[in-house]
């Protein structure tokens, strides 16, 4: 039983280190969003006020932003829509 591998344990809250790793993009760029109010939601946590994020609610904000852009969402790809017709001036 001694060679058997430790249980690997997925942390629900990620510090901005982690988020920012699991995310795929750089720790600045969590900082940047956080102070412009933009990116997936964060809180202080602790009596040091750490910055942390809850691993589902960061899942659920990229699937919101996959949806939200036109290249992985054929709904709101423009060339999906058929072209719209000008409306003709009336004569005065």
């Amino acid at each position: 039983m001694r060679n058997q591998p430790e249980p690997v344990i997925e942390a629900a809250f990620l510090n901005v280190q982690n988020a920012a790793m699991y995310m795929g993009i750089s720790v600045n760029t969590l900082y940047v969003w956080r102070h412009r109010r933009q990116g997936p939601p964060s809180f202080r946590m602790g009596p040091g006020g750490r910055v942390m994020y809850r691993r589902d609610l960061l899942d659920e904000w990229l699937s919101e932003q996959q949806q939200a852009d036109s290249r992985s969402n054929p709904a709101l790809d423009p060339l999906n829509r058929a072209p719209r017709q000008r409306e003709r001036r009336r004569a005065v």
